[in-house]
């Protein structure tokens, strides 16, 4: 059942529930008396344009790798200090809806519950003989949310709405609208930043920073409507539907927040409009259907136990975990629909919270973090059929390489783009750190973002082989960041091409003089990463038949790119020397990139690193944040084992309720959202992909049928999944092994099915042309469109 369900109101924000359209998003309190909904929409951050570059970066470069050549790697660290630019800004929380009942009496038989099959939110109670229903969504087709409110007595609804900011706002009325207008601030220091000022605000009328609207309006069938100062009044009525739109002056990445208030309030007012002239069923059913048509394209049932899927869902993780094999299938779905919530087309992409936050100064900004967490939020666009969700990343992509060419010019004196670890709505390219105040190198001086970002521009193109996208939008993004790879890099004393300064994401080492140490030559990382965009740029130059020369110098570069080494303990190195780490369990587990998500390192390819690369996973241990566990379940998924995976899951699908004590273990909390702890989204995404990849993996140019299936889901289905090269894959298993499998070609061309240990076909659909049967591979060209069947 893809349902959330409780018996009492949320107490804080993580106990909240989560709807979205990929603009507006509102986290669902459920109370009694008192209704609360907090708000954001997906452009409101603060701060607009500013120059984050660093001229003198590019001499201190000089200076740090003549360090680093001398094997002085704290003296790098400290050099490399003076190489960052100012911190990004914040995105910011729009404001609050509050429902004022006045019922003067105690609830019961409460229940509140989220439908993510139809992404609505419902809420009823009774009080007396009286029966209370509410219902919540938030419409793509429609811009607004709509909340509709019935009382089972004619006439006994009675309530007052109110809007308010956490920033500075102001709020009127006029005619039936309740209007709140705000000012984001100039400046946002982030959290673990401590400054005396860190909320920083210009004057009301002469700001530059971003504007904000919001509106409400209400359609009600009997009684009577009242909006004042006060709010907007509801009396003696027995239906009422709340609509409320907004919007704000964000014009582009690139430009001044500086569109007109008239011109936000004509957009939000007219907007209202529209949605009213529509009767709530007609609003309802378009949303659905819209939800729906992507939700509804997978389903999954791993069998196991199932336990009573009527508890409440905190119980429900509070007593079983991932032992209840019906909460995993919950969870799995539960990342596919907020992605659904937090990433549509034309909206900017899901950010380290999704679209949800209630702060002003949220953890690490809210921002885009490109060293895991937002490529995590991804990796399930296309395994789980949200691909049209993955097109807001790409415009993204596209405005960081406009910024990101000037970073890699003037920071570097290198060619192409390249983006670092944090970025804002203003596509900040440039490393963050105060100019080397306050920042850390291990985690700022970074500049492999863009090149790991370029990853999902090939993968879209793999899973959907459209060569107008590739021509148009994917390669051109791609060619710039291979340039700036081929720029930065260098050739070593050995003749291997290595980068420096070379960091391991967030992770220190100690250096030879036993001190630790941020930044040191040729990553493990680094070279990953080069190699899996210099392979992806020649396999599109191969598709579009271009581009021969570049070509050419990327195959010479990919031959010499520094070696990856097997260190102590059998374990794949994490930098290019055999360095300690500063914490041997620590949460990222960048070195293993070859793995998962790239296909570098694979069983069939390169057994030994394969090997190496699962001893340095064990070594790193099965604790970890939530998005770090995450990680490690796709990783155990790519090594085959299934049983450890599960038990990772485990670790993940525990309730989170003092944050205190759990800091970096991970867990969730009672609504589901993936604790670091705070919440990040990108635990919930990274553990659907996981999910799916325990399933079906397809990175090895054919479609891999249960390659990690755990032994505690022995009978199964999953229907919908999406494999490279264009196929959907719909299967059956029992006893372990499969029954039966559907592939839907969508674009043609030959699939390519390994069976996970299938003997023997049993029967093929004889309408299938050309079928071998090699070494446990099932081969057969395809049209597109096809339908086949393999039982």
């Amino acid at each position: 059942m893809n349902k959330l369900i409780y018996h009492q109101a949320a107490r804080n924000w993580n106990e909240a529930l989560p709807l979205g359209n990929g603009r507006i998003g509102a986290m669902v309190f459920g109370g009694i008396e008192t209704e609360h909904l907090q708000l954001n929409e997906d452009t409101l951050w603060s701060g607009e344009p500013r120059n984050w570059n660093n001229p003198g970066a590019k001499e201190k470069l000089l200076q740090v790798r003549e360090h680093l050549s001398n094997g002085e790697y704290t003296e790098a660290t400290d050099a490399s200090l003076h190489m960052m630019g100012p911190y990004n800004e914040s995105y910011l929380p729009f404001g609050h809806l509050f429902l004022a009942f006045r019922h003067g009496q105690i609830a019961h038989n409460y229940e509140r519950n989220l439908d993510i099959k139809n992404a609505v939110s419902r809420v009823v109670y009774q009080i007396g003989d009286v029966t209370y229903k509410r219902e919540y969504f938030i419409s793509h087709p429609d811009q607004a949310l709509i909340i509709r409110l019935e009382v089972s007595n004619p006439g006994k609804l009675n309530f007052t709405a109110k809007l308010s900011s956490d920033l500075l706002h102001q709020t009127c009325w006029l005619d039936d609208q309740l209007i709140m207008q705000g000012l984001a601030p100039e400046h946002v220091v982030p959290s673990y930043y401590n400054l005396s000022d860190p909320i920083q605000y210009g004057d009301w009328d002469t700001s530059t920073a971003m504007r904000f609207e919001g509106r409400l309006s209400a359609v009600i069938d009997t009684g009577r409507m009242l909006v004042n100062q006060d709010g907007l009044h509801i009396d003696g009525a027995t239906t009422v539907t709340l609509i409320f739109c907004s919007a704000t002056s964000f014009c582009g990445f690139d430009k001044k927040p500086l569109r007109a208030r008239e011109e936000i309030a004509n957009e939000v007012s007219r907007n209202l409009d529209l949605v009213k002239q529509y009767n709530f069923n007609v609003l309802y059913h378009r949303h659905v259907e819209d939800h729906r048509s992507l939700f509804d394209r997978v389903s999954l049932d791993i069998g196991g136990e199932k336990y009573d899927a009527d508890l409440p869902t905190d119980l429900r993780i509070e007593k079983n975990g991932a032992r209840d094999a019906g909460l995993i299938e919950l969870l799995f779905q539960y990342g596919r629909y907020l992605l659904i919530a937090s990433s549509r087309r034309g909206t900017q992409p899901a950010n380290l919270q999704g679209i949800w936050n209630a702060e002003i100064r949220p953890p690490w900004s809210s921002n885009w973090t490109l060293n895991i967490n937002t490529q995590m939020n991804y990796w399930h666009a296309e395994t789980t059929n949200l691909s049209e969700c993955h097109t807001p990343l790409f415009g993204f992509i596209r405005d960081l390489s406009v910024n990101g060419a000037e970073t890699s010019k003037v920071n570097y004196g290198t060619e192409g783009w390249t983006a670092h670890h944090n970025a804002d709505i203003w596509r900040q390219s440039a490393p963050v750190g105060d100019f080397g105040q306050d920042g850390k190198p291990v985690w700022a001086l970074w500049p492999m973002g863009g090149a790991w970002l370029c990853q999902h521009l090939w993968e879209h193109f793999e899973f959907n082989q459209d060569r107008g996208f590739l021509r148009e939008v994917a390669y051109p993004l791609m060619k710039g960041a291979a340039e700036f790879c081929l720029s930065w890099s260098f050739l070593n004393s050995d003749g291997y091409l290595v980068t420096a300064p070379s960091t391991s994401p967030e992770h220190r080492f100690i250096a030879p003089n036993g001190e630790l140490a941020d930044v040191s030559v040729g990553a493990t990382m680094d070279i990953s990463i080069m190699w899996d965009l210099f392979t992806n740029c020649i396999a599109a130059i191969d598709v579009l038949e271009i581009d021969d020369d570049f070509r050419q110098s990327l195959v010479a570069a990919q031959s010499r790119l520094l070696p990856m080494q097997i260190g102590k303990q059998g374990r794949l190195q994490e930098w290019s020397h055999d360095f300690n780490d500063e914490d041997t369990n620590h949460r990222h587990v960048s070195h293993l990139f070859g793995v998962y998500p790239g296909k570098q390192l694979t069983a069939a390819k390169n057994q030994l690193f394969f090997n190496a690369a699962e001893r340095s996973l064990e070594i790193r241990g099965d604790e970890g944040t939530g998005w770090s566990l995450a990680w490690k379940v796709c990783l155990w998924a790519r090594f085959a084992n299934g049983n450890r995976a599960l038990k990772l899951m485990s670790n993940l699908l525990k309730l989170v309720k003092d944050e205190s004590l759990n800091y970096h273990k991970g867990g969730v909390y009672a609504n589901l959202l993936d604790a670091h702890p705070p919440f990040q989204i990108d635990g919930n995404f990274g553990i659907t992909t996981g999910i799916a990849e325990l399933l079906l993996q397809s990175h090895e140019g054919y479609i891999h049928l249960l390659p990690a299936l755990p032994d505690a889901w022995p009978n199964g289905s999953a229907r919908g999944l999406r494999a490279r090269g264009g196929f959907e894959v719909s299967f059956q298993w029992a006893e372990c092994r499969l029954q039966s499998i559907e592939i839907i070609s969508h674009c043609g061309g030959e699939c390519i099915v390994v069976t996970g240990g299938l003997e023997k076909v049993l029967e093929i659909n004889e309408k299938i042309p050309f079928i071998r049967i090699e070494h446990g591979k099932i081969r057969f060209n395809t049209v597109s469109g096809g339908i086949y069947f393999i039982n």
